[in-house]
């Protein structure tokens, strides 16, 4: 359940050193193996040791028993469950649906009973409440009865209600409120130990945004744009002098910053969320037609994604009428992922784990709230980028986890480099 590493980025950046990676695809295992041995307690030798696994096998396999954990050592066990069962695009069947691995990850909650958990999906699990609402009751009182801290749940009130009470644990964060310049909702549940609470004398709290300005698709883009287009600076779109009306390198950018420039001005310049897709359906492009249409606003064509610089086909990757395609690393870095993480496989494959994945930034953000509970002596230091949420603050109406923000979006800070804590990974 580790994806290409969303999650698992971000809390490294928290200061969570990992103990255990587990991940079924393939491709996105070649991805971690490429990445983790630059990580605290990470080596070349254990990160070519990584192998696909499914989640249900965790914990009757070597890696599981090679970690020698007792019942409460972990301090986090963090992970996401696929997404088509509750997604609003898809059937909805959630629990019905094979593909769910709530059940798997309270297997090894029950195992394990870590001090925190920490699990990620899509916005569709919550919204609208009244979907999924006693499937999450469900849940819930399975941790309760782990011993684990989350709110008592009446049958009778209504979903509205349910949902309200319900996040405290719960909820929705939207990555465009953590210097990510994606519209991007997820569902993300944690879960503290009563016994944990109790010692640390720290109430878990939300972190609800990252201080700062703004951070836009043109900003995060500028640079990656431009270097794309130097090597075409003063060339057509076959590589050559151009011809009298023929557009240029130069053109390309300074017409794909006009349209950036005035997307930020009308309050539109953060990116819709990126749409991974799956297997069975064909190649990567950036999302269904009303992204697209967001995209293209933004002077970029979301038709597919572009070669990589090296492997650069100028008319198709960069000199389309709607403007230039993305390359997998810019859409990574839309994503949030850091400079330099090296995604595994062919492009297509490569898109599907920008795709799907947890942005490192809304990961990092809440494993330091996480963190302030488990290490309340260093909780100032922890959160100071951060504004959280209070009893003060409204929730509300029931709805408000419908509403979807179209812009706003914080700037990201540098990350810190403190390491600190365990946990077992198990997607993003």
């Amino acid at each position: 359940m580790c994806g290409a590493g969303g999650q698992a980025v971000g809390l490294h950046e928290a200061g969570f050193k990992h103990l255990a990676l587990v991940e079924w695809d393939p491709h996105a295992v070649e991805t971690l193996k490429a990445n983790v041995s630059r990580w605290p307690g990470w080596s070349k030798k254990r990160a070519d040791s990584l192998k696909p696994m499914d989640v249900k096998d965790f914990l009757k396999s070597d890696v599981c028993a090679n970690l020698g954990l007792q019942p409460g050592d972990l301090d986090l066990l963090a992970g996401g469950v696929p997404c088509p069962p509750f997604s609003l695009a898809g059937k909805r069947l959630g629990k019905d649906d094979e593909r769910d691995l709530f059940p798997a990850a309270l297997e090894i909650v029950d195992a394990l009973r870590p001090k925190a958990v920490m699990i990620e999906n899509v916005r569709g699990i919550l919204e609208p409440p009244e979907v999924f609402i006693d499937y999450r009751k469900q849940i819930l009182d399975e941790l309760r009865d782990y011993g684990y801290a989350v709110p008592e749940i009446e049958e009778h009130w209504l979903p509205e209600k349910q949902d309200i009470e319900m996040r405290s644990v719960w909820r929705r964060l939207d990555a465009s409120d953590f210097g990510v310049p994606q519209l991007r909702p997820r569902a993300i549940l944690v879960a503290i130990r009563k016994d944990v609470l109790e010692r640390s004398g720290v109430e878990f709290v939300w972190p609800t945004r990252l201080k700062g300005k703004e951070a836009t698709v043109l900003e995060k883009l500028d640079e990656s744009m431009k270097l794309r287009c130097l090597k075409f600076w003063n060339m057509n779109f076959k590589g050559q002098p151009p011809m009298p009306g023929d557009r240029t390198g130069e053109d390309v950018y300074n017409a794909w910053l006009d349209n950036a420039e005035k997307a930020v001005k009308a309050g539109k310049g953060v990116a819709p969320t990126l749409v991974g897709g799956s297997k069975k359906h064909g190649g990567a492009d950036l999302g269904p037609t009303r992204a697209k249409r967001a995209w293209e606003y933004m002077g970029v064509n979301a038709m597919g994604v572009a070669n990589a610089p090296e492997k650069c086909d100028p008319e198709r990757d960069l000199f389309r009428p709607a403007g230039p395609m993305l390359t997998v690393d810019q859409a990574a870095i839309i994503q949030g992922f850091p400079e330099g993480w090296k995604f595994q496989g062919q492009k297509t494959a490569q898109y599907r784990q920008v795709g799907n994945a947890f942005p490192p930034p809304v990961a990092e953000a809440v494993g330091r709230a996480i963190a302030a509970v488990l290490r309340p002596e260093q909780k100032v230091k922890l959160l100071e980028y951060y504004e959280m949420y209070s009893d003060s603050d409204s929730e509300g109406t029931p709805s408000e986890q419908m509403a979807l923000p179209v812009s706003g979006v914080p700037q990201t800070r540098p990350a810190r480099k403190d390491r600190r804590g365990d946990f077992v990974s198990a997607s993003a």
